[in-house]
């Protein structure tokens, strides 16, 4: 488990490495291309060591990498300027933003799908403003009314990866706690009840509720988020949120046994057709 800026420099130098390979040269010989000491190859591998876009630019070039999908994916893993400001958006609020939050951010923005199991509160990429001004508040303390605007806005810039030219899929698995805890009052749960639904139909958007009649599941030690990314599954990444921080998991082991539980709930879950009548059920007062 690593914090997030340590788990994009063990991926994008993992990556690195498997093109180095794939591309039949040690790490001596690529060293050698770029005009580098070999040391300076292997701590970017490792993940020891950040890498410029500029480095990585010439790395990929020297590897013969061509693939535009790739090469922007991890570019931006570099923190690359070039690859738009849609990906970089949320330095303008750097002041009020935790890093563990802009990290995940950062993840989500470049994510290609995120498939999630939510057990307390709807998905950031679904709230609407009312709600998410409510979780906000209620999660953290002492916030003055500018830095509260500020992440609520923040909350909303980030459902803009569902209106990209090439939005993420976002496949999300709700307890039922999720839509019977009142946050905001009547009116507000309401209106959310009414969002969800509307984002149910979104083609990249697939929506299951885990009826309490479901019982125990695999879900219950918590929530948690996978995401992947285009081009490579070597850079797919489950991360647990926590109170005061987050943990990234990366190992392969760790990716397949989420990916098996989230599976799991689906099969346990309410179908999208039946979710939707669910939630509108709810809506209704049953």
């Amino acid at each position: 488990m690593q914090n997030g800026p340590a788990v994009r420099r063990r991926k994008l130098g993992a990556e690195l490495r498997t093109l180095r390979t794939g591309a039949g040269l040690t790490s001596g010989e690529a060293a050698r291309l770029v005009g580098w000491h070999q040391s300076k190859v292997s701590r970017i591998e490792t993940g020891a060591s950040g890498a410029k876009p500029a480095d990585v630019r010439l790395l990929l070039d020297a590897y013969g990498v061509r693939d535009g999908r790739l090469r922007e994916l991890l570019l931006m893993l570099a923190g690359s300027e070039g690859a738009g400001d849609r990906h970089r958006w949320w330095h303008a609020y750097r002041g009020v933003l935790p890093p563990a939050y802009r990290d995940f951010i950062s993840l989500e923005s470049q994510a290609s799908a995120m498939r999630t199991l939510e057990t307390t509160v709807v998905p950031g990429l679904l709230q609407t403003p009312e709600y998410a001004r409510a979780v906000t508040r209620a999660a953290v303390k002492d916030l003055d009314d500018e830095d509260l605007d500020a992440l609520v806005e923040v909350r909303l810039a980030r459902q803009d990866v569902l209106r990209t030219e090439r939005p993420l899929k976002l496949c999300a698995v709700l307890d039922e706690a999720v839509l019977r805890r009142e946050i905001g009052g009547a009116g507000v749960m309401a209106r959310q009840l009414e969002r969800l639904t509307e984002a149910a139909l979104l083609p990249q958007v697939r929506l299951q509720v885990l009826p309490f009649g479901a019982g125990a599941h695999v879900g219950l030690t918590g929530p948690f988020v996978i995401f992947s990314f285009p081009s490579t599954s070597d850079l797919d990444v489950v991360v647990l949120d926590q109170l005061t921080s987050s943990l990234y998991l990366e190992r392969k082991e760790d990716l397949m046994a989420y990916s098996e539980a989230f599976d799991t709930l689906r099969m346990h879950a309410l179908s999208p057709e039946e979710s939707l009548d669910y939630i509108a059920g709810i809506g209704d007062g049953a």
